[in-house]
């Protein structure tokens, strides 16, 4: 196979060094691997909203259908989609800009607004796509741990700041710890980083507040949200970005391709933004089901869990995270194994899902000794 100048050779090489995003097994695999039907995994590994009623949105998925004709481009659904957010967000249309799932975002950003040579950062943990998307640009990327109690070390982001950085993502609330960061860390960030700051709002409907109005005061952020978390359509891949007028529209016009979303995905979130109230009921079921879940797991002996601002919920154990994790997808239930977070070993991510799956796991916790 001829191979010119050996460019292929070198980008799949520069791929290799990159690695991805780590997607987990399937279902498939996991069911022969420990010998469980498919259908009795309990998924508590993803931080999806399965208080959203599934019948509800499989109904509005076939009023999508009926309504949509593929073959034509999507012409008004895009600002249909726009006007509803802007209701939603309370800002104007002219500061979104919708996209393929909040990951896409993350992507074009970073290959916007960074060049080789050039330097991005963020807290550590968080999110690994800011990590993959950066380096896939060329670009560094240096993270900054997080305090003890999971707060923003804002001197020492500025402190590492250079001429060379551009970019700070900060995911708030943060996955893997499910904490908020202070709103006066934000703005103080915000205040003296001199490039783009990107705020990543996946799990904001899950907490106390946003830093929208941020947007209000400063062109220099972007925040990004998701249909895939409280809106419980992970399966669409539909997500937007609020910024100011002038940067959105640049962005939109300029950054994007030509109809970037496609007609389904667009209308299933006309759909749900019509059906908003369901999505608000939704996560106020879920937020009691983590405050019940928080207090369970904290009296299971050996285990601790951390306060939550999202839909899922983080914990340690006094065992090895290796073996709780194997030993939980034998009893059928699967969760994230992240193993050292901090100062803090033996740590495990679950979904806050609905009671019966929850009660599932709190059984196999109970199960398990050390």
């Amino acid at each position: 196979m001829k191979n010119k100048d050996g460019l292929c050779g070198m980008v799949l090489e520069r791929l290799r060094l990159l690695g991805g995003y780590a997607v987990e097994d399937t279902l498939r695999e996991l069911s022969e691997r420990y010998g469980i039907d498919s259908g009795e995994i309990v998924r508590l590994n993803s931080n999806e909203n399965f208080f959203m009623p599934a019948e509800r949105i499989r109904e509005l998925l076939k009023e999508v259908a009926e309504e949509c004709d593929l073959r034509v481009y999507p012409l008004e659904e895009e600002y249909q989609l726009k006007e509803m957010l802007a209701d939603y967000v309370h800002l104007a249309a002219d500061h979104i800009i919708v996209a393929n799932g909040s990951d896409e975002l993350i992507q074009q950003i970073s290959w916007l607004f960074l060049e080789n040579g050039e330097q991005a950062l963020s807290v550590m943990p968080t999110f690994s796509m800011y990590r993959h998307s950066v380096c896939l640009s060329g670009a560094e990327y240096f993270e900054v741990p997080l305090m003890r109690d999971f707060s923003i070390d804002v001197d020492r982001i500025l402190n590492v700041t250079t001429p060379r950085t551009k970019v700070l993502f900060l995911c708030s609330p943060n996955n893997p710890t499910a904490n908020e960061f202070e709103p006066n860390a934000i703005r103080s960030l915000v205040e003296k980083f001199p490039g783009l700051i990107v705020i990543d709002e996946a799990y904001v409907e899950f907490a106390k507040r946003s830093m929208c109005s941020l947007l209000d005061e400063f062109d220099n952020v972007i925040i990004l949200r998701t249909f895939s978390k409280a809106f419980g359509l992970a399966g669409v891949r539909l997500g937007y970005a609020l910024a100011s007028e002038t940067l959105a529209t640049e962005f939109s016009e300029k950054a994007q391709p030509p109809y970037p979303v496609g007609s389904i995905a667009l209308k299933m979130g006309l759909k749900i933004m019509s059906n908003v109230g369901l999505v608000k009921d939704a996560v106020e079921q879920l937020k009691a089901e983590r405050k019940t879940l928080v207090a369970k797991l904290n009296e299971i002996e050996g285990v601790k869990a951390f306060d939550s601002q999202t839909n899922f919920i983080l914990f340690r154990t006094g065992t090895q995270s290796d073996r709780i994790y194997k030993e939980l997808l034998s009893k059928g239930v699967w969760v994230k194994n992240l193993g050292q977070i901090l100062c803090y070993s033996n740590c495990l991510r679950a979904t806050v899902g609905k009671p019966q799956m929850n009660l599932r796991l709190l059984s196999a916790l109970e199960g398990i000794r050390g």
